[in-house]
């Protein structure tokens, strides 16, 4: 049987805790990523939703970003490859030691936001966070977008190297995303998404917004878990794996 992991972005939000929205989230993904306090999320939250994913059965995985509270991590920082390196191995460690106290484990890192970004695009700065999260733990996958400067930068750390693409976000003719904020950036049909994540399965293909065919070779498919139809996307896209007869699982045991 073909199989897939889910994943989406957790402890983000702010207020009450758990956000409904996380809640419903971990009824539908097998990968959690869950932000480090840099973006969003402090101490309590990343212990509790570590808690909360281990007790539905999804793997925890830190979501490092830029310093940056104000901005949600989706900001430009002018932040050097040493500054970057150290931003990693720092919330990976914490987000260790919160899910240590919650009783279950961190098994992957998956950098949020401008710094995904630029890790993609960048091989210095890809190779920065391969570095911050081999110095928090070498057993750590870490998870970045298909295609991109993620693949070699885990591999010259000696890490697993996760490829990853997006159901709810566009795509550019040269396998990057279309940035926020941009005509075709995102995509909120639960519908039109859920038939990507077929299609990323079957074919490994993904269309860009002026029309050109991606191949795409991703073991996890990612949902932003603070989009304002992300639960109704996950459960459309779970619907309809169900009908193609395709599991959902981590790709991490």
């Amino acid at each position: 049987m073909a199989k897939v992991d889910l994943n989406a972005d957790l402890g983000e939000g702010f207020g009450a805790w758990p956000p409904p929205a996380d809640a419903d989230l971990l009824l539908l993904i097998s990968s959690a990523s869950v932000a480090c306090g840099f973006h969003a999320g402090d101490p309590s939250r990343m212990r509790e939703t570590a808690a909360l994913a281990a007790r539905h059965s999804v793997v925890v995985g830190a979501h490092p970003g830029y310093p940056d509270l104000i901005g949600f991590g989706r900001r430009e920082l002018a932040a050097s490859a040493r500054e970057v390196a150290d931003y990693v191995a720092y919330q990976v460690g914490a987000l260790i030691a919160c899910a240590r106290a919650a009783g279950t484990l961190v098994r992957y890192v998956k950098p949020h936001g401008a710094l995904y970004n630029r890790a993609a695009r960048d091989p210095e700065i890809a190779r920065a966070i391969a570095e911050g999260v081999r110095a928090a733990d070498p057993q750590l996958a870490l998870l970045g977008l298909a295609g991109s400067a993620f693949a070699a930068a885990a591999g010259e750390a000696g890490l697993r190297s996760v490829a990853e693409a997006f159901l709810d976000r566009g795509y550019r003719r040269d396998g990057s995303l279309v940035p926020r904020g941009t005509p075709g950036a995102l995509v909120e049909d639960p519908e039109a998404a859920a038939a990507r994540a077929v299609r990323l399965v079957r074919e490994g293909t993904i269309d860009a917004v002026d029309g050109t065919v991606l191949r795409v070779d991703a073991e996890s498919l990612c949902v932003h878990g603070d989009g304002p139809r992300a639960v109704a996307v996950l459960r459309a896209v779970r619907a309809r794996l169900t009908a193609e007869a395709i599991a959902v699982a981590p790709f991490v045991q």
